[in-house]
């Protein structure tokens, strides 16, 4: 038996027909479900009985197979006001929007599992304050600790200056969290050294959705639904966002739409889109942009694209250039939409640019890229060839992080231009978005300070600090970590985790003494000696940088422990009530933050509870896509909390940005850059702000800006980097049963026995050279890992090309080894390897290069490269309990 062999429950309570019942979302991906949580005492041995009347459901047991059955995995129990109290977590079968009928993907059916309950493997979150004496954690109590972190914290900034002070935090985690971190970090600290927990730098994730003025999460889901064509780029949304494929695109296939996949490796979701019609576009890593742009090339070449639609709503020069051209352009859309690189005089300009370069010539594409040329001309007939009687097709166009973590910039830039071609603008089945990751539960607190930004490109244009690479040149003295596993999710992780163990535990500097003084005059010596201090806030102790590295560890609560609100991914804000005890001394962040701020003296941050935060930062919502300050408006005239008004909405929400109406009701916003909507002819009244993206582009005229994408910003990288010799690409991603970084997964036993372990996918073919088989143990290993060392001030205009890098010594070579399980399948694309992307014990981006994209300051997660070789069997080979072997491209 190669792991614990999980024997599920088999009979649970039912809730009694008084149990508490509230309304949330799921905590997971995107989607964000609604579900509703049945909450009543342990005490007393009251439930539920079969019949209708005697359950809190209203109907008779056993139900129909879409009616409220409770899993076993959907029960647990808390404790609720210090008492233990059964909850029942289920898909809300009421709600009208989101998981329609009350669907939900194997990580939403499982939510109760995730809540606190010392009798499950949840038992080790963390419940008290610790600092590291004598080489361990010992619990303290917070006022002990929050001292400490403040003294220290006071003596990086005096001595070393804001920058010195990094603050590393998720980005995801609620608004009332992200308001307080962002103030803090931001506002009071105002430090550089500030980046979220998927890339190093402060920067737009999608540079150039950002360049043509595309919001990233414009469309509603009913618009991936009825779109009669759609290129999805860079994701399986079933393998990832579940309800998302279930229940809104596979309604659309099923109507006859046409999916075009572009990914290296085929899952459930392209199987069915290939199995109904659809396509996959099996392109080899960091060529997306070749495939993309000779999509576009053979449109234009047959006269298919949308002119009506580009002559309406596309800038030429001087609107793209206008109201630019002043001061230092710190702002990078600006000085990427007019540098010249990038900028063209309109589209006709852009046709021409197009046309001229030979790579986009489909028959070289389709080489370099290793697809059949037919799918290009193919793609390019389903998005853009007009009907027979002269219509066009609907054709939307989704990204995510497949997609544009390979070559950022050139890839986000290529398919805004093909989105505009094709007229996928803000049009019912016509849009162009992402398809997102986590939930957006940010809100901003202050603003990113650029100009102390150290990073410099050539001419006046400063780019957000890296914060990876100034850790590595020993700049950063005090590191607050937030919510991620900086190390494991961040490029060339093993040399990143090097460094700080070299600035923590191998400097001389460490406490050994339980004397709060002592224990501060340390850390400053530390942190003067040339050192790090790690602060880690989470909810279970992470490795390494919480369970090695750090200094001080903070107790976080989570998911039902406070009451927290966040949208999801077509801007649909929900609340997401408290329901049980956080474990211990365990706090909210913003609590956290709170008092830590305050014990560094810091005013403004004396907040009661989570509902104040979120009213204080009402206002800077404003603008945003979601835009809540609507809401906070209308509770104050109804005597009510922002909190409580939000409820009201239950798992419905309400879609941002939020108009209030002359009538004194709230009304959301269906889709962004609707350049059908209607907006009142006199202007905004009273609190409303009609802005720019509710029924135009982002963009200085309200227009989009069409860009060429140079594939020789990207091409030197790409060629350096490519497979010598014996050596495939190694990419990653996600899979369906586990999320982010396992940090549920791991504690829950089913998914521990489905994948105890790291894995990696290769093709039969590759396998078969290497006398690989299913269930094999394997190393993945390389010697050249490309890490840029040095932050630079660029002066001429190609000294951030890789070439130039590697030629000026700004490129160190390291070397990385992960194992894992192999599991062979031609559901990838033959020279390649494909892993879990964010395994902590064995993660994949050990082996992706620390080179951040040059212009906009991200890291190209998606290209990695290495060997691969047997060291042996696993256990999994020849025991059926675990690691199934079965193909996961299947329909």
């Amino acid at each position: 038996m190669s792991t614990p062999y999980y024997i599920p429950e088999t009979n649970i309570p039912l809730p009694p027909v008084d149990a508490d019942v509230i309304s949330t979302a799921c905590d997971y991906c995107i989607v964000a479900c609604g579900y509703k949580i049945y909450r009543w005492p342990v005490k007393g041995g009251k439930v539920g009985g079969e019949k209708a009347e005697e359950n809190a459901f209203g109907v008779d047991f056993p139900v129909d197979p879409l009616g409220p059955w409770v899993a076993p995995n959907q029960y647990n129990v808390v404790l609720h006001d210090g008492e233990p109290h059964h909850v029942i977590i289920i898909p809300d079968k009421d709600t009208e929007h989101v998981n329609l009928l009350g669907n939900s993907s194997i990580r939403g059916g499982a939510l109760a599992q995730k809540v606190y309950n010392p009798q499950t493997p949840t038992r080790d979150r963390l419940k008290s304050p610790m600092i590291r004496m004598f080489g361990v954690l010992m619990p303290v109590t917070w006022d002990f600790a929050m001292e400490i972190a403040a003294e220290v914290g006071k003596h990086v900034i005096k001595t070393h200056g804001e920058n010195a002070y990094c603050v590393k935090t998720f980005s995801y985690g609620y608004m009332e969290n992200t308001y307080a971190i962002t103030k803090y970090a931001l506002n009071s600290v105002s430090t550089a050294n500030f980046t979220f927990h998927d890339t190093p730098s402060d920067v737009t994730s999608t540079p150039g959705f950002r360049d043509a003025g595309f919001d990233n999460f414009g469309p509603s889901y009913e618009d991936w639904r009825d779109a009669e064509t759609l290129l999805v780029c860079g994701t399986d949304p079933y393998e990832t966002k579940t309800i998302l494929f279930t229940d809104w695109m596979m309604p659309g296939i099923q109507n006859g739409q046409k999916a075009i996949f572009m990914v290296p490796r085929k899952t459930g979701g392209i199987a069915y889109a290939e199995k109904n019609g659809g396509m996959w576009l099996d392109i080899q890593p960091g060529t997306d942009l070749l495939v993309v742009n000779a999509i576009a090339r053979v449109i234009v070449e047959n006269g298919w694209e949308d002119s009506d639609w580009i002559q309406k709503w596309v800038n030429n020069k001087w609107e793209s250039s206008s109201g630019f051209g002043q001061g230092t352009r710190n702002t990078p859309w600006q000085w990427r939409t007019t540098w010249g690189k990038f900028q063209t005089a309109g589209f006709e300009d852009w046709k021409e640019w197009l046309l001229s370069q030979d790579e986009f010539a489909p028959e070289t594409a389709a080489e370099i890229a290793q697809i059949d040329v037919e799918k290009i001309y193919t793609a390019a007939e389903w998005m853009a060839k007009p009907k027979e009687d002269g219509s066009r097709p609907k054709t939307s166009v989704m990204i995510e992080k497949g997609f544009y973590w390979s070559n950022n910039t050139g890839n986000t830039q290529a398919i805004s231009a093909l989105g505009i071609i094709v007229g996928a603008g803000g049009r019912p089945g016509q849009v162009i978005g992402r398809a997102g990751g986590h939930q957006r539960g940010g809100l901003r607190g202050g603003k990113y300070p650029r100009n102390k930004s150290p990073e410099k490109l050539p001419g006046r244009r400063r780019r957000a600090m890296d914060t990876d690479r100034y850790l590595m040149s020993g700049h950063t003295r005090f590191a607050h970590v937030i919510g991620n596993t900086w190390i494991q999710s961040m490029c060339g992780s093993q040399s990143l985790a090097a460094k700080f163990n070299e600035l923590t535990v191998q400097n001389p500097h460490q406490i050994r003494s339980f004397d709060k003084q002592e224990i501060i005059d340390t850390l400053k010596r530390r942190v003067d000696s040339g050192g790090m201090v790690v602060v880690n806030q989470d909810i279970y102790l992470v490795d390494p940088i919480g369970a090695r590295y750090a200094d001080i560890v903070f107790p976080a609560a989570g998911w039902g422990e406070d009451t927290f609100t966040r949208a999801n991914g077509e801007r649909r804000i929900r609340l997401y009530p408290k329901f049980y005890d956080a474990p211990g001394e365990a706090k909210p962040d913003w609590w956290i933050i709170a008092k830590l701020a305050t014990a560094m003296g810091y005013k403004g941050f004396d907040w009661k509870n989570s509902n104040e935060v979120l009213e204080e930062g009402a206002r800077f919502s404003r603008g945003s896509r979601k835009d809540f300050f609507n809401v906070k408006v209308v509770a104050q005239r109804e005597g009510k909390t922002l909190h409580e008004k939000l409820a009201e909405f239950g798992t419905n929400g309400i879609q941002g940005p939020v108009l209030l109406q002359d009538d004194g009701t709230l009304v959301g916003t269906k889709r962004l850059h609707d350049t059908e909507r209607k907006l009142p002819a006199d202007g905004p009244s009273g609190a409303n702000r009609l802005g720019k993206k509710l029924t135009h582009f982002n963009s200085q005229t309200g227009k989009c800006n069409i860009q060429k994408s140079p594939w020789s910003l990207f091409s030197d990288y790409w060629a350096w980097l490519k497979p010598k010799d014996d050596e495939l690409w190694v990419t990653s991603g996600r899979i369906n049963e586990r999320w982010q970084s396992g940090y549920d997964d791991r504690r829950r036993p089913y998914i521990v026995q489905r994948w105890p372990e790291n894995w990696v996918e290769i093709h039969p073919d590759d396998a078969a050279a290497r006398g690989i088989e299913n269930g094999d143990y394997v190393m993945l290993y390389s010697d050249r890992i490309p890490v840029q060392k040095d932050t630079i001030i660029g002066v001429e205009g190609d000294d951030f090309q890789f070439e130039k890098l590697m030629e000026h010594g700004h490129i160190e070579l390291t070397e990385a080894a992960i194992t894992a399980v192999a599991i062979v399948t031609p559901a990838v694309k033959k020279g390649l390897l494909y892993m879990d992307f964010l395994h902590t014990a064995q993660p994949a981006n050990a082996l992706s290069g620390r080179v951040v994209d040059w212009i906009s300051g991200n890291y190209n997660y998606k290209m990695g490269v290495g060997r691969i070789r047997k060291i042996g069997t696993s256990p999994y080979k020849t025991s059926y309990r675990s690691m199934s072997f079965a193909r996961r491209d299947i329909a």
